[in-house]
């Protein structure tokens, strides 16, 4: 009998999950939950155009650049998400809309319009949980030699909505900001960068996103959720430069004091599967 992964993708597509530098040393985990803008062929193009497929509403353009340099400087492991997230969104509960999102921005997604609860439910077998159940046995794996440190790597686009953004990357946490102050106080020391911090250009939102809080802040475990403007990151050189950007100040911060150990559970996340 088949499973509903191999139901959806094809023997000679990708998996729907990659893991890069499993055996990292460093007490790091790095994550890029939007690398993909890959469609199974089941589902066909979800009946977008080809422009539509390559813009932000199906991926975060130049993430995965950032974090596969990273995972180098920092000899870290990376989950990477193998499929778009207009298939299903693994940054969101399955519970909120936008996990099968049917209008993004301001484009409407046809595919996704009157989906069936069945089919909703065989698309996260098939995507969603074989990739986040990748990251919570990293998450296990570093728990028994270190306090393991998160990375959430995203990007956004420089105009939303017409309106232009100013920032240059997004520095984001929830309740722990542990890492990112130390991280944001390295940045900032560069005055030609402008730098969001919690909330710019995403508050992480209860009910509204899910890698950060599921995996790291429910733990206690220090994070950071990185969003760097596309237009920075959209070439390998350009993904590169803030890569090793950001991996100089990582390499120091995740040995500060302030992140040696737990902090407080976030007793309002939960997640039944990883109990």
């Amino acid at each position: 009998m088949e499973t509903s992964e191999q139901q959806w993708i094809a023997s000679d597509e990708p998996p729907p999950y990659e893991i890069v530098n499993p055996n990292g040393r460093s007490r790091a985990i790095l994550t890029c939950d939007h690398a993909s803008l890959r469609i199974p062929r089941r589902l066909g193009t979800l009946g977008l155009g080809p422009q539509d497929l390559e813009r932000h509403i199906a991926w975060d353009i130049g993430a995965e650049l950032v974090a596969r340099r990273l995972t180098e400087i920092l000899d870290a492991p990376l989950a990477v998400a193998g499929y778009s997230r207009l298939v299903v969104d693994c940054n969101r509960p399955l519970t909120v809309p936008e996990a099968f999102v049917t209008r993004s921005e301001d484009t409407d997604v046809p595919g996704n319009m009157g989906m069936s609860t069945q089919e909703q439910a065989e698309r996260a077998e098939a995507f969603f949980w074989p990739y986040q159940d990748a990251i919570h046995k990293l998450v296990i794996a570093h728990l028994k030699r270190c306090v393991p440190v998160m990375i959430f790597v995203h990007s956004f686009t420089p105009v939303f909505r017409g309106v232009q953004r100013p920032w240059d990357i997004g520095v984001l946490w929830r309740l722990d900001d542990r890492l990112s102050r130390l991280v944001l106080e390295e940045l900032r020391l560069d005055t030609t960068l402008v730098v969001g911090e919690k909330s710019d250009p995403y508050p992480c939102a209860l009910n509204e996103d899910y890698g950060a809080l599921v995996h790291a802040e429910r733990r206690g475990m220090p994070y950071v959720v990185f969003e760097i403007r596309q237009d920075l990151i959209g070439s390998e050189e350009g993904a590169t430069i803030w890569a090793e950007r950001l991996g100089n100040i990582l390499s120091e911060a995740i040995k500060h004091p302030s992140v040696a150990d737990f902090g407080e559970l976030a007793t309002d996340v939960h997640e039944p599967r990883y109990t």
